[in-house]
């Protein structure tokens, strides 16, 4: 008891303390949060607008070599011949050396001529050439490539970046050539992917499907910075560049991996703090103890002892130092002795109550009176040689005094009437367990000895009343009452007859084990002490009974 007061004196010292690191920890830990993601946001416009600058200087100098190229006469030249004479294979052999020519002097890795109506011509592409094992540029088959592009080009599984130009000859355009080079994260320090119409085509994240990073993309949609989940983490996403195609490069930020170092930090740092908070806890929890705790815990022990037992004895033991405590420990004195007080004239009364109800119903005529006491004391006898414990003797001594009560209900013409009954009075008596219940469900006090009032009545075999339950269906209480109130209106005069003998009744009651009455409790029964069973005995020195007269077994 003193341990579990110490915990809890322990637990007020230490939740305090918790709730205010816990907060202290989430707060910092979030201000943490804060800053990283601001860190991360700022890092990621600066690389967008160092890329964008990057892109800039790129174009520009992508747009004086294409300037150059279309200027090129032996090209102009050429795209004249092809435009001439489309079907010819030898004009676009002749476009395509040009082609690869400008593409090796200038390092592009696709250039594609378009006509005017922007429908491909002829084209080269880099690839890699299985005799010399390095990359060379190769006739392209146009016939994969819908119209001339600007921005990203996806083909053969690869990705291109493109810029177009005009070729103009004598003041009219004569198509346009496009050039683009390999597109490759490797130039990018950050994790970034490629979207196109909201799909992700290409990533340079490590061990992440492409399908996952869309799924987790798609909430950004066209904003220029947005928060995501991708695999457990936390991520920020912002925008690159974007091309014509509807083509976008975002870039990316695990954000739970750059807060990790300081969480690791915040978390050893907080470790450190709880552990000297549940130091100083323990402390403030053993003072506690040794003022408090000591004499609470007696108090707390001496009234458990005392709700266990039912007995509320005065508090014994050396005064508590506490003011507080020792006013408890009076107040409680007193109160234990009223409570006593009034407990034991509560039981005089219900005791006297339940007698009074019992030699009500015994004293409505002579044939009655003391039939309930011996039906106690036999049911008891019963119970006692079952060793039951001594709670259920007593509930079934109760019980069985009031097992008739609903007689109380049935008029006295019928219970009184001389010789045998009709069917209806019959029906009316077999009433008397229901109105039994009836008179005593109302009292709260009452409710343990309801089944002995309502079911002392059904037999072994289910024929008996009022509900037809067989066997163990019905309770003990019920079971032991219906052998020895068969037993006391066998052996005990009626208005119509004459009592049967104590062997007579035996010999019945023997006969109709198993069938009216329970086997084991017949059996329990008949090894009772003989004087128990004889008119001699004390328990008959009172009485007649008016029992039902249909038989003599019935009970």
């Amino acid at each position: 008891m003193t341990t579990r007061f110490r915990t809890r004196a322990f637990l007020l010292c230490f939740i305090p303390f918790a709730i205010l690191l816990a907060g202290s920890f989430w707060t910092i830990q979030r201000y943490v949060e804060l800053t990283v993601r601001h860190g991360l946001r700022t890092s990621l416009r600066e690389n967008q607008a160092a890329i964008a600058n990057i892109h800039a200087k790129g174009d520009l100098q992508n747009s004086r070599f294409l300037k150059v190229a279309g200027e090129n006469a032996a090209l102009k030249a050429g795209i004249e011949l092809l435009l001439s004479n489309p079907g010819s294979a030898a004009a676009r052999r002749t476009v395509e050396d040009q082609l690869r020519e400008l593409g090796e002097h200038m390092g592009f890795d696709i250039l594609v001529v378009s006509a005017p109506n922007g429908t491909p011509l002829a084209g080269v592409i880099r690839r890699p050439d299985d005799a010399s094992g390095q990359s060379q540029l190769a006739p392209l088959d146009t016939a994969s490539l819908d119209r001339a592009h600007t921005g990203l080009l996806m083909l053969d599984g690869k990705t291109f970046q493109v810029a177009s130009v005009a070729i103009d000859q004598d003041d009219g355009n004569i198509g346009s050539l496009s050039v683009g080079e390999f597109f490759s994260f490797s130039e990018l320090t950050t994790p970034a992917v490629v979207i196109h119409d909201g799909k992700v085509i290409a990533s340079n994240i490590p061990n992440l499907p492409l399908t996952a990073l869309t799924a987790s993309l798609a909430g950004c949609g066209d904003q220029s910075e947005c928060d995501l989940r991708l695999q457990g983490a936390n991520w920020i996403s912002a925008p690159m560049q974007s091309w014509n195609g509807g083509y976008l490069l975002r870039s990316l930020e695990n954000v739970d991996a750059a807060m990790a170092p300081l969480q690791a930090a915040l978390h050893k740092l907080f470790l450190t703090l709880a552990l000297a908070s549940v130091l100083v806890a323990l402390l403030c929890s053993i003072a506690s103890a040794r003022s408090i705790v000591k004499p609470i815990a007696a108090v707390v022990s001496h009234l458990r002892h005392a709700a266990r037992t039912g007995v509320l004895a005065e508090f014994q033991g050396p005064p508590s130092s506490i003011l507080e405590i020792r006013e408890l420990v009076r107040i409680y004195d007193r109160a234990a002795s009223s409570v006593r007080a009034a407990g034991e004239d509560l039981q005089t009364a219900y005791l006297e109550f339940v007698g009074s109800l019992a030699n009500a119903l015994d004293a409505r005529d002579g044939y009655t009176s003391g039939h309930s006491q011996r039906v106690s004391h036999l049911s008891c006898a019963i119970a006692s040689a079952l060793q039951l414990p001594p709670a259920d003797v007593e509930r079934i001594r109760i019980g069985a005094l009031l097992h008739d009560i609903g007689k109380i209900g049935i008029a006295d013409r019928v219970l009184q009437k001389p010789g045998r009954l009709t069917k209806e009075e019959w029906d009316l008596v077999k009433q008397h367990p229901v109105i039994g219940r009836r008179i005593l469900e109302g009292v709260h006090g009452f409710a343990p000895y309801l089944a002995a009032v309502e079911l002392h009545h059904e037999n072994w075999d289910g024929t008996g009343y009022p509900r037809g339950q067989s066997a163990y269906e019905t309770p003990i209480d019920a079971r032991i009452i219906h052998v020895t109130d068969a037993y006391d209106a066998m052996t005990t005069d009626r208005s119509y007859r004459r009592a049967m003998t104590h062997e007579r009744a035996i010999s019945i009651i023997t006969e109709n084990a198993g069938k009216q009455f329970d086997p084991r409790v017949v059996a329990i029964f008949l090894s009772l002490p003989p004087e128990t069973l004889t008119r001699s005995s004390p328990l008959f020195q009172t009485s007649v009974d008016a029992y039902e007269p249909e038989t003599a077994v019935v009970g």
